[in-house]
């Protein structure tokens, strides 16, 4: 007899994402997730145990067994213009520095993965700590991609973000004061692309921070959800740099210490101080100023005043 189909529900938080950030097609597309999700266990032959919640901001995560009783993961993710090659990273790195891909079906955005401890990121770490284990997953990340790979380059990804940062950096939702920080942003990211000799480009994992690295039973520390691109390295430390931000931000001699993060992941990985400082500008501006348009102030204006300390 054939079992009866799995029904799994989103978790609260994805419907909250999805909905605010997407609209009616984010809505359309949690719908379709009970679904999908049952068709891809029958497919592949898996047991869920349970979702996980909150889980992802963009993904469904179902803990599940494979047929011979073996722990996975099971991921149904929005497939975005950054998420849509996930599973080419994955499978490039084949388990070095990354979460190990078992299965994929790109087009569907569903990935199953090996199953790693999802409630044990880097944050569980004090903070010198987790930037040494967070330095040391990195070096394996990047390595040079194979001919012919499909992975959009920093430049072209920036082109499309400051072309939007450009757009919404003129609307009401963004204080006339913080204008000349935007078009600092922009400066910067303008510099950083310029035809000139760069850093050799290297595949990057694109949302690189203390919560997107768990902890692991092959080595101790692993990443997941990559956003990959290729390019200059300094690109993927400018979310490390501003890790913890709230405490970063509320502690005493705030800009000092954003300042020397910048100085450490940079000598500890040896890359350019400067770039590293450039891109960590240019990433929390065009995040702050994205996060003014969905309507989340409060992150917005910490994003902008973390800016200003670089």
């Amino acid at each position: 007899m054939t079992p009866a189909p799995q029904h799994l529900e989103p978790p609260e938080r994805l419907i909250r994402t999805i909905s605010a950030w997407e609209g009616d097609p984010g809505r359309a597309w949690l719908a379709t997730l009970p679904e999908r999700a049952a068709e891809h266990l029958a497919r592949w032959d898996l047991r869920p145990e349970r979702v996980l919640s909150p889980g992802g901001q963009i993904s469904m995560v179902v803990l599940v067994r494979q047929a011979d009783g073996t722990p996975a993961t099971l991921k149904l993710g929005l497939v975005t213009d950054e998420t849509r090659h996930e599973h080419a990273a994955l499978a490039h790195w084949d388990g070095r520095g990354a979460v190990r891909l078992l299965r994929a079906d790109p087009d569907e955005g569903v990935l199953l993965m090996e199953r790693l401890h999802g409630d044990v990121s880097l944050r569980s770490l004090p903070e010198p700590k987790a930037m040494l284990e967070a330095c040391a997953a990195l070096r394996r990340l990047w390595v040079p991609p194979r001919d012919g790979h499909p992975f959009t380059s920093v430049a072209d990804h920036t082109a499309g973000l400051a072309a939007r940062l450009r757009e919404r950096g003129g609307r009401p939702y963004v204080d006339a004061d913080a204008r000349p920080l935007v078009d600092e942003a922009l400066a910067i990211r303008d510099a950083l692309t310029a035809p000139a000799p760069e850093p050799v480009p290297v595949l990057l994992h694109g949302d690189y921070h203390h919560g997107n690295v768990l902890s692991a039973d092959r080595i101790p520390w692993l990443a997941i959800d990559p956003k990959p691109l290729v390019g200059d390295p300094a690109f993927d430390l400018a979310w490390l740099v501003r890790d913890r931000l709230e405490t970063l931000v509320a502690g005493p001699g705030a800009q000092a210490a954003a300042r020397r993060r910048v100085t450490k992941l940079s000598d500890a990985l040896e890359v350019e101080r400067d770039r590293v400082r450039g891109w960590a500008l240019f990433r929390s501006v065009e995040a702050g100023v994205w996060a003014f348009s969905v309507g989340d102030r409060a992150s917005g204006e910490l994003l902008l005043e973390f800016a200003t300390l670089l």
